[in-house]
Formats: structure tokens, sequence, C-alpha cells
């Protein structure tokens, strides 16, 4: 039996991947270079994702709220380090009025903004700004705020979800009156996008903290979690960032202590994005389409009857309908568990590889003999082939809605250990310097070789900085790699340093990445 997609991930994983998001109709292209259309699936699972996620942020304390689009470039301007990161990728508006001309809509030239507006690349610079209006004293600290937002960030080279000119995420914002408690927030949130990842995603991550050439611009500290793709490649996933008092002083956020000293407040910020969707495509897919973790499926188990315009039809369907009503009574996960009908007037082989290509976890066909038998026959997505064979099972009707909750919890266990052994298995830790690592991920040009996997290489640091750092750099873009991060809970380190021959203080982790 012929696979579901035109290409599988081995003969062309870029295309591939586009082919996931356009057959399990999760977006499309806009009219606008570079934007997406969310289809009402790909919303779907992104609204479960960040219903998941807004819970945790609330749970630990944090309020939402919301800033504008615009940022007036002066605020901006305001941190150094901040702009220069994000300058050739921001949109600016200059004027604010058309006009008719010729027969055709032109800007008017004589409505150019007293001041430009930049669109929201991030919001460090409109939210520091408040801060300073809201914090006087020791006694209104910490500010725990978060807000839900689209962003823009003028991309030359788009990929649906992964990146893309306009994107959906969360950020969240606090300030601290000390180092300490600011760090602890940053790596508080790191955890939760840990849980996030692993538990909700069924995407294993590594965390640890990012290296000084790859920080947020204008932190102190970057800390990123890293998970690691079918094509071998990294995809950072979330990232937390400990902004010190840059920020701070930029735009004059200070507080009174408890002895009447003014001081500067401690700062973070912390976000991931519509790209985690695009994360969850390359972990889980597989050459039929999507197979999605049963937390974040808009349509946990979906029930197809084998309809034939006969009028048998209509019985078949109370039938199919009356096990909706069951399974609309079962919790899965500790929320009703989402079953859905499709009554579509479609031929049922059809419905079937749609719901199979779209990742929904299982599959109930329902003809007049299961009818007859009280029974169904179920379709486990994430096991769905013997070779050619789509494996399937009669079940009884009942004993499937008493069991349901937990083979939902078993396909969600299953795709995270099968992720899992794929990273832990793919995480080279035996090439003790550079010439070895260039060889094992070979020419740059090789990177645009449609079946070459290499994972990932973790390696001695030292940890260069300065015009050393530049150099590493400058190696490693020639290879098409980037430093990733340096993987937490390490008490030791042995072994001299990959790029500087210098004793190592720890190892870090190094890729080719999305």
């Amino acid at each position: 039996m012929k696979r579901a997609l035109p290409v599988t991930r081995e003969e062309n994983f870029p295309e591939w991947y586009q082919a996931v998001v356009d057959q399990a109709d999760l977006a499309e292209t806009s009219p606008v270079r570079g934007c997406m259309i969310v289809k009402p699936w790909g919303w779907g699972i992104w609204e479960l994702i960040q219903a998941a996620l807004d819970k945790r942020i609330k749970e630990t304390g944090h309020e939402n709220c919301y800033f504008p689009l615009f940022i007036p470039m002066s605020f901006i301007a305001q941190e150094a380090s901040h702009v220069e990161g994000f300058a050739k990728e921001m949109a600016v508006v200059t004027h604010h009025r058309l006009k008719a001309q010729d027969g055709k809509l032109v800007v008017d030239p004589t409505s150019e903004l007293e001041e430009p507006l930049v669109v929201r690349p991030t919001s460090e610079t409109i939210i520091g700004d408040a801060f300073r209006r809201w914090i006087s004293s020791y006694r209104d600290l910490p500010i725990l705020i978060n807000q839900w937002a689209n962003v823009v960030r003028w991309e030359m080279r788009t990929r649906m979800f992964l990146r893309t000119t306009e994107f959906l995420w969360q950020e969240g914002h606090t300030a601290h009156a000390s180092k300490d408690d600011a760090l602890a927030e940053t790596l508080k949130m790191l955890e939760v996008y840990r849980e996030l990842a692993e538990d909700v995603l069924a995407m294993p991550v590594v965390v640890g903290e990012k290296p000084e050439n790859e920080r947020f611009p204008g932190a102190d500290s970057t800390f990123s979690i890293e998970a690691m793709m079918q094509d071998g490649k990294a995809l950072q996933a979330g990232t937390s960032h400990y902004l010190g008092t840059n920020f701070a002083r930029a735009q004059n956020i200070r507080y009174q202590s408890a002895s009447g000293e003014l001081e500067y407040c401690h700062t973070t910020s912390w976000g991931v994005s519509t790209r985690l969707i695009g994360g969850v495509i390359m972990t889980h897919g597989d050459d039929d389409g999507l197979r999605l973790p049963p937390r974040i499926a808009p349509k946990q188990v979906v029930i197809v009857p084998m309809l034939r315009e006969k009028p048998e039809d209509a019985e078949l369907l109370v039938y199919c309908e009356a096990l909706k009503d069951l399974l609309d009574g079962v919790t899965a996960f500790g929320q009703p568990l989402r079953a859905h009908l499709d009554k579509k007037p479609v031929r049922s082989a059809n419905k079937r590889w749609d719901w199979l290509r779209r990742g929904a976890p299982i599959l109930l066909e329902v003809g007049p003999r299961d009818m007859a038998n009280n029974q169904v026959t179920m379709i486990r997505r994430d096991r769905l082939r013997d070779g050619d064979k789509v494996i399937s099972a009669g079940l009884a009707r009942a004993d499937f809605v008493l069991h349901a909750p937990e083979l939902l919890a078993e396909i969600q266990a299953n795709l995270f250990a099968e992720a899992k052994a794929r990273l832990d298995a793919n995480i080279r830790a035996d090439l003790k310097d550079f010439d070895a690592i260039g060889a094992y991920f070979g020419a740059a040009e090789e990177d645009d070789a449609k079946s070459v996997f290499k994972g990932f290489v973790r390696a001695p640091w030292a940890r260069p900085t300065g015009a050393e750092l530049v150099e590493v750099e400058t190696r490693l873009k020639a290879l098409k790699l980037t430093l990733r991060n340096v993987p937490a809970g390490q008490t030791s380190a042995s072994g001299a340093c990959v790029f500087t021959g210098r004793p190592a203080v720890e190892d870090i982790i190094i890729a080719r990445a999305y």
C-alpha cells in the first residue's frame, strides 16, 4: 500500500515537511510574503498548546496583560545591543495615510509620522517603559506578567511555523529586586517550558545555557530547550533570559530599597511560539503524515461510519452517535475526551486517510458488521502499519469506551519514548577535536542533501570569549554548524576544548539547526 504523502522523509525532508503542513490541513501561505493563514486544525493544536502553557504560567503567579503592537523607534534605540540584534528584522511604519492618485492608492507623502513606529519584534522596551512607571518601591516587586501576542520579524527565508515574518507567541516579562530572584525566575520558566515540551508535546529536549554569542540581545544569560528533529537538526523550542539590569539602566527602572537606596531592577523575559507546531511535525510525523500526541490533538478519537448510501446508513449513524455520546462522558488527561463523528458524505476510505494524515490519535471505523457485533474497529495512529498493511483491531464497544483514556495515555507515552530513544542514540560524545567534528557533519553543501542524517555532538568547551569566540563562530559557520547550549546538571568536565585546546570547563552541544 502506497504511503499517504507524495514524498518520504528520506527522499526530501523539507518537501516532506511542507507536504505534512498541506495535507494535514494545518496552514497555507497568505497573500503577504512570509506570512501564513493558520487553518482550523492547526489553530486547534495551537489553542491546546496555549491552554496547557497558560495554565502553567498562571500557576507560577503570573498575570496576563497586553501591550501595543507598535513601539516608538526611540524606545528600541535606548538599548544598543538590543537594537543591534533586531535591526535587520524590523518592520517600520513611517506614514499614516493613503491617497488616490491616477486611479491608484499611494502613500500620502504629507502623512509622515513624527516618530517612526516599529512593528513589535519583541516587547522588552515598551514593557520596560511601563515598569518604570509601575515600580517605585521594593514593595511593588516582583512584577510578573505575560502576554499572548503576534510579533513581526522580517525574515528573508521563511518556512511554515518554523520561521515566518509574523508569528504567534507568548512573552513573559518580570522585574525583581535582586539577581538571585530574577535568575531563579528565569530557570523556573525554563522548567515550565521543558515540562510543556516533554509532558504535553511528547518532545524530549536538552535543557541548558546558551553560550555568550547565542544570547538574546541585551541579556546577561540565555537558557534554552533544544529538541532533535528527525533529520538530526536542532530546533530551539523555547528560551528564557536573565536580562540583568541592562534594560533597567537603559529605561531607568528603579525601586527604593528597604534601606531607602535607589536600586536598578533585575528583569527577565521568556517565550515560546507557534514554531512548536513545526517541532511536533518534525518530531512525530511519518511518511503518512502527522502523528499528534493526544494531549494536543483537537480530536482525540474520530469515528468514521462506513456509509454506503443504503437505508441501513441511518441505523449505523444512530449507533455511532450513541458511541460518541458515551465517549463524551469520559475524561482523558483530566479533561473531557475530545471525540468527533465524521458524517461527511465522502467515501469512507478517503475520510480514513484524511484523518490519518491529520494525525488523529485513534480512528474508529464502524460498519454494519461492527454494529451487529456491538463493536468498533480501531486504528492507532502511533502504530499505523505493519509493512504495507494498516493495523486494525476489533474491540467490543463497551471495552473501548472503558479503556479509551488508557489507550490515549499509552499513545502519548509511546510517542515520547520513541523520540527520546532517537535523541539519546544520536548525541555523539566521542569526537574530541574540531577536525573530527567537521568530518562527522561533512561539508556545508552536504547540508542540502536530502537523506543525510546527522545528530548532535556533545564536545568539551572552555568558554572562549572575544576574538577567540568570533573565530569559533567563523569555523562553525563554514560548516553550517551552531553552538546550541551547555547541558544543565554538569558537575565536572574532562579533556581539551575542541576549539582552543585549553582544558575544558564543561561540555557543549554542537549541531545544525533550524
